[in-house]
């Protein structure tokens, strides 16, 4: 059939539901995005079971699948009535070494976000990869065995926490030779599974180039639910698209409407986390009881934002040169009642940061380059710089997260730094001495430092 976006199924499932003929797919694959992903195969799922005859749903599990025992039951013929749907949440049959560091990276950010299920979840699809086992402990593997088992190399530091996790959910011999099996899926659906039977496959990393794929895109459907990361202009604008779609979806199940001024509120407290943006709206449609309308009073009400998250938000907005920006979060962390020495307290910490970074660059050893990659920054400058012994503290965390940090560093002179630190300190005496409100001090110390030159 084709590969679609997420957007366009609506239209082709309206063509499955009023056709007569058995023209819908008998294998479909979503990827990308896990909640979208889900939302979009229960659609299918849904227009499936409203055909004549209904149908049957089996649910089955990737993270404890046999492969081999689904398809030992797609190719059997069922003595129940209607279609048998078998569909797979978490398949690993599309995984391959050229998403191995893509899954790693969802495995630190579960583990960096106190998710323990999903983070031994990623670690058991990451393990499959290169057929691994549980008991292969990957705090032991050197460099190389890394590097020839998962394309890319071992992350720094101590990785016993990794093998903790896995302890209590040993892979088994199956799952881990779950990519061998899909050639055999490949063959099954060209010689022809019985005619009632329908597999429904999700996936968040998938190899495009693996046969089962481009089988899927040519005789099946492959919807793609992916979201463009990162915090660039296109990628939020596409990531708030998603967003609003989700909360009207969700809003108007309840009969009700948000002002839009609560929807922008409620996109920047929870960020691009699709299940928990719908898990707010419901809150906010059950908490508006019989009024129509959510207003920004029921979102302040109701859906808390961390300081942490709000923090971080204003001093990347300063880091970028964004003064609008700055300025609007600025307020906004006012509003909701942090104190203007505590905003302080947060600037002073990261201009400190980026003084300490700036002064190691200076340094002859390690040389630090400009336009340094971040392999380089991770294999040869950041281990350099640990040795020295100093700042340890500062240099702990994900060696992505340091390399970037320091790409920031870069773009800031020392006398700067400085003398933002002063203004800080000017700006703290008048917070507490001076009869000018709050805000007014902070406007014109933000305005002041982005008016600066690097």
């Amino acid at each position: 059939m084709a590969l679609i976006k997420r957007t366009e199924l609506p239209e082709r499932l309206r063509d499955i539901e009023q056709s007569a003929e058995e023209n819908f797919p008998r294998i479909a694959l979503f990827f990308g995005e896990r909640f979208l992903c889900r939302e979009a195969a229960d659609s299918l799922q849904q227009s499936l079971l409203a055909r004549p005859g209904g149908g049957t749903v089996n649910a089955i599990d990737g993270d404890h699948e046999d492969s081999g025992k689904t398809l030992g039951q797609l190719m059997n013929f069922s003595l129940l009535p209607g279609l048998q749907i078998f569909r797979v949440t978490d398949s690993r049959l599309f995984h391959s070494k050229n998403v191995a560091s893509v899954i790693w990276g969802r495995v630190e950010q579960a583990r960096a976000g106190g998710k323990e299920a999903a983070c031994r979840r990623q670690l058991l699809a990451f393990l499959s990869l290169a057929g691994v086992s549980s008991e292969d402990l990957l705090s032991e593997m050197s460099a190389e065995q890394w590097q020839g088992l998962f394309g890319f190399a071992r992350p720094e530091g101590d990785l016993s926490w990794a093998d903790e996790l896995l302890a209590a959910a040993p892979v088994s011999a199956q799952s881990a030779a779950a990519a061998d099996i899909a050639g055999r899926y490949v063959e099954a659906f060209q010689k022809g599974i019985p005619p009632a039977n329908v597999l429904i496959l999700c996936a968040e990393a998938v190899d495009k180039r693996k046969q089962l794929f481009t089988f899927i895109k040519k005789e099946g459907l492959v919807v793609d639910c992916s979201v463009a990361g990162g915090a660039g202009a296109a990628a939020r604008k596409g990531q708030k698209e998603v967003l609003r779609e989700l909360v009207l979806k969700t809003l108007g199940s309840y009969q009700k409407k948000m002002a839009p001024r609560a929807m922008e509120l409620l996109f920047e407290r929870v960020g691009f986390h699709p299940v928990a943006v719908v898990m707010e709206a419901e809150k906010l449609a059950l908490f508006a009881a019989d009024r129509d309308l959510i207003s920004v009073e029921d979102l302040d009400a109701m859906v808390g934002r961390t300081r942490e998250d709000a923090l971080f938000e204003l001093t990347d907005a300063f880091g970028k040169r964004q003064a609008a920006r700055t300025l609007v979060l600025l307020s906004r962390l006012q509003d909701q009642g942090m104190h203007g020495l505590a905003i302080l307290a947060t600037m002073r910490n990261y201009l400190r940061k980026m003084l300490i970074f700036r002064s190691l660059q200076l340094g002859s050893q390690p040389g630090w380059q400009p336009g340094m990659n971040a392999g380089h920054f991770q294999k040869v400058y950041l281990p350099a710089l640990k040795e020295r012994g100093q700042w340890t503290e500062l240099l702990k965390g994900h060696p992505y997260a340091l390399f970037m940090s320091f790409s920031k560093a870069q773009e800031y002179s020392c006398p700067l730094l400085k003398k933002w630190l002063g203004q800080l300190l000017e700006a703290e005496f008048r917070l507490k001495g001076s009869p000018l409100p709050p805000g007014l001090v902070l406007e014109e110390l933000f305005l002041s430092m982005l008016g600066e030159k690097s």
